[in-house]
Parts: structure tokens; sequence; C-alpha cells
């Protein structure tokens, strides 16, 4: 068991239960425990992930008494929102805030196709990438299962986006790329991405929904075999000895590990390919070497490479590649045969985009355990 797993998750009371983190087998049990027929538990389900129920007096098909009861059962509550940021491109994002007072944050990416959510697996992180202002930021515990969820029903309830499957919904995509490693919280992560794809509820598609990993090897099969989603690998190195520097966890699970986890990853084809994930830095990575070498590195694996300029933020070591070395770059790429667009970035004024996320939740760890109330002076933006 890795010490991620062993982290403290938020205690179980005799208090209601949080439905935002049932499955619907659990749910089932829960309504039967409680004397109700089980047919009860689907309607339930079905207004809560389908209608995004916000309040058990909406229940309109049910009587009091049975409303009376899920309310005595369950809550409903989204994460509190601390901090809502609007970039000039239209992203948004939200400071969270739990009820431990610990705070994690999430985005929304408007595109012309799509809308994208980014998700937080964990209050923090434990990788210490050297480029990620995320990483600086120690890890303070897993998110649980209704935490990630809430994530999905609160930026569905500001977007309108009910009742799930609506034509011209606005959140169509979600990519786990938020604060955390979510392959360091996996049975809560995959909990939550299959109440997410139900189709009796919201109903995404795996194959809308993408997993960044830095490269927890042990979980990527598994993540493939049990939930079928998109696999991005943050590689941004093709050198054990510079990706050791950049991406720590390469010391554990070295690219030969990393590379061949990736190549056998199940369902893997031409239609479902590995998103490489490669910031550019400045002198660092992005030489016509550094790309011979990584062509090399994933050649035979049907493969998308996602060119990042990189993010600056207060204190960073690095700077971002030029404008024509990045060019450069792609272009050798494209020549290969592999897709490399170069994204875009998105909400870097709010420090919203790739590797910028950083919530004030590390003053929370310092404060008195049990007070319940977050430490002063918390912001969205780190400091």
């Amino acid at each position: 068991m890795t010490h991620a797993a062993q982290l403290q998750t938020p205690a179980e009371t005799n208090a209601p239960r949080d439905l935002l983190g049932m499955g619907p087998a659990e749910l089932e049990a829960a309504v039967v425990a409680a004397g109700l027929p089980k047919f009860r538990a689907r309607q339930l389900w079905r207004w809560v992930w389908r209608h995004g129920l916000t309040s058990f007096e909406e229940m309109s098909d049910l009587g009091k008494p049975v409303r009376q009861a899920f309310a005595d059962m369950f809550t409903l509550d989204r994460p509190a929102v601390t901090r809502r940021l609007t970039s000039s491109d239209g992203t948004i994002k939200w400071l969270l805030r739990f009820p431990d007072g610990n705070e994690a944050e999430t985005v929304y990416i408007p595109d012309k196709d799509r809308g994208t959510l980014c998700i937080s697996s964990q209050v923090g992180c434990t990788l210490t990438c050297s480029f990620c202002h995320t990483g600086t930021q120690k890890l303070v515990r897993n998110l649980s299962v209704g935490e990630i969820t809430g994530q999905v029903m609160l930026a569905m309830d500001e977007l309108g986006d009910w009742p799930a499957g609506k034509p011209g919904r606005r959140l169509t995509n979600i990519v786990l790329m938020g604060m955390g490693e979510p392959l360091f919280n996996y049975e809560n992560v995959a909990a939550a991405m299959r109440i997410i794809m139900s189709g009796e509820g919201v109903g995404l598609s795996k194959r809308r929904i993408t997993l960044s990993t830095s490269g927890v090897v042990p979980e990527i099969a598994r993540c493939g075999a049990e939930l079928g989603v998109n696999l991005a690998i943050s590689l941004h190195a093709v050198r054990d000895e510079l990706r050791d520097e950049l991406v720590p966890i390469n010391r554990k699970y070295p690219l030969a590990e990393l590379i061949e986890a990736c190549r056998t990853y199940p369902g893997l084809s031409n239609a479902r390919r590995i998103t490489w994930e490669y910031v550019m830095l400045d002198g660092v990575n992005d030489s016509d070497e550094d790309c011979a070498a990584l062509l090399k590195l994933i050649r035979g694996i049907p493969s998308k490479i996602n060119l990042i300029p990189f993010n600056p933020w207060p204190g960073s070591p690095y700077e971002c590649s030029g404008d024509r070395r990045i060019e450069a770059f792609a272009a050798r790429v494209l020549k290969a045969g592999y897709a490399s667009p170069v994204r875009t970035p998105r909400g870097r004024d709010i420090l919203a985009a790739c590797g910028q996320l950083k919530s004030a939740s590390e003053r929370a760890r310092r404060q008195p355990t049990g007070t319940g109330k977050p430490a002063s002076g918390m912001t969205a933006d780190a400091t």
C-alpha cells in the first residue's frame, strides 16, 4: 500500500451520509436497510444524477414522509466555493472548501466544440515535480468519492447542464489533471468516475474522460482494465536523469517501466491513443536531440503528443521555450506521423493554467486538529 493510500480521509460518523459518494449498490443497500423498497433507491439515483437534485423537497413524485426519510439519511452538499475567478478567455476557477477546512481547485475550460472540467483528486500533491506550481504544496489528504463527484455537480449546477444528457450541454469532457496524483487515490477516483459514467445518471462516456498520471506504473493497467478511460502521461523528459529531476516519481518507476506499462495499456489502438504531456522548458528539454529521443521512446505506441508551453509562476526556476523552438519541435513530431498540438494556455491570468493550480490549503494543515475552521488569509492564488 502506498503512503498516499494510507492518508486520512473524512471520518465516518452517524451523521447523514454523503449521497454524492455512494454508488448504486451502496445506495440501494442503505435504502433497504431503512425499510424502504428498492425502487426508491432508483428514483433517488435518477433525481440526483439525472436532474442535479439539491433539495429533497424537489422530488415532486414522492410523498412527504419519503422525502423526509431521505433528508434524515443523506446529504446532497456540494463543496463550498471560497472564491470564484473568471479569466479573460472564459476559463473559470473555483477554490473549493471541504467540511474539514481543507481546499482544492477545479477549473472549467470552454472551447468552441467542447467544455472541459479539470478536477482535483487530492488536497495538495505528493509528487513535487520541479516545474509544477501545484507540486510546491505538500500533500494533505486524498479527496473522498463525494468530494470528487461534487466538483462535477457544482460545475453542472453553474453551467445549467441539468438534466444530464440534454442537447448542447456545456460540460462535455473531464480531465483528472487538477491537484494531486489520481492513481495515488485510485479507489476513490475509480468509484467517482463510475458514478459519473453511469448511463442512469450524468452518462459521460469513458472516451470523454482522461486520467493523467505522472507514472504510477502498478496502477496503470488496472485503470485501463477497470475504467477504460483515456490515459495521459506527464512525461516531460526522455532521459531518466532529467526526468528524475523534473518528475521525481521517475526514481521509483523509471522510463523503461513506464513505457512498457503504456505499451500494454488495455484497449490501446489508433482510435484510443496515449497522450504524452510534454511541457516545453527553455534549454532543458526542447532540443532537436530531445525530440528525436522522444520519437524513439514512444515508437510503436498509438500516441498523441501534447506540447505545453510552460506556464510561469512566482519563484519558478524555469522559462518557457520560445515560440520558434516550440514550432520546430512540433513540426518534427508531426513529420514523424504523430498529432502534436501545442496547447493554448488558458486561464493564465487567474493561475488556472496547466501546472499553476495551488490553493492555500497548505496553511490549513498547520492549524490545530479538530478546529473545523480554515486558516486565515486563504486565497485562490499562491503567493
